[in-house]
């Protein structure tokens, strides 16, 4: 796989949207496969950022997800997203049980950045060490989520500027947040050059069913 490109040493802003989409992508699979919204005979191992990964072998899933990472890419490269949001829902209420936030920062411009004062430019291993702890906390999040114990789906949010180009077959959705009492549990977060992206997850109690 390529790596994320770079000038004198520094993660450049498609090098940086890389990163990010790619972060996502394994992201959510993380979560599809540790929840259970998938069978697990439909994952397979991969090797990334140092860990055994899970990704998807769904043709239709596998569309989908490269859909939303190649629009995403669109709004990272033009400062344009600010979010993204994958909320696990009942099947049969619709009501949110799960709610996995993921919040985008623009760290540094590139045609606003001061080369005299920029800071010394962040490797690639240090980002993939970040991103690798925030996918530990995924795998590790079996341990103090709820069981979800009916039949459930989801539903990615994506959040972008209200001039950003939105594709026709996209539709506005209500943020899917979790109405009853609920917990949240923030995660690591990691940063690029140009990105930094901060995690946590909101979950329904046990005890509001």
């Amino acid at each position: 796989m390529a790596t994320a490109q770079a000038t004198k040493g520094k993660i450049t802003l498609r090098g940086s949207t890389q990163i990010v989409s790619e972060f996502f992508d394994y992201s959510i699979n993380s979560i599809l496969f540790q929840r259970g919204l998938y069978p697990p005979e439909d994952f397979k191992m991969i090797q990334k950022y140092g860990l055994n990964m899970l990704v998807s072998t769904d043709d239709a899933l596998k569309t989908y997800l490269k859909q939303i990472t190649a629009q995403l890419d669109n709004w990272l490269m033009a400062g344009k997203l600010s979010k993204l949001v994958m909320a696990i829902n009942s099947k049969e209420t619709r009501e949110t049980i799960e709610r996995w936030q993921f919040d985008i920062y623009i760290v540094n411009d590139e045609d606003k950045s001061n080369t005299s004062t920029s800071v010394t430019p962040k490797s690639e291993k240090a980002i993939n060490a970040e991103i690798a702890a925030i996918i530990r906390q995924i795998t590790a999040s079996v341990t103090f989520l709820p069981m979800l114990e009916e039949k459930c789906t989801f539903n990615i949010l994506v959040y972008a500027d209200k001039d950003a180009d939105v594709p026709t077959t996209w539709i506005d959705s209500d943020p899917h947040y979790i109405k009853k009492n609920s917990e949240q549990v923030k995660l690591r977060s990691f940063s690029t050059d140009v990105h930094k992206v901060d995690a946590l997850v909101a979950y329904r109690l046990e005890n509001d069913l």
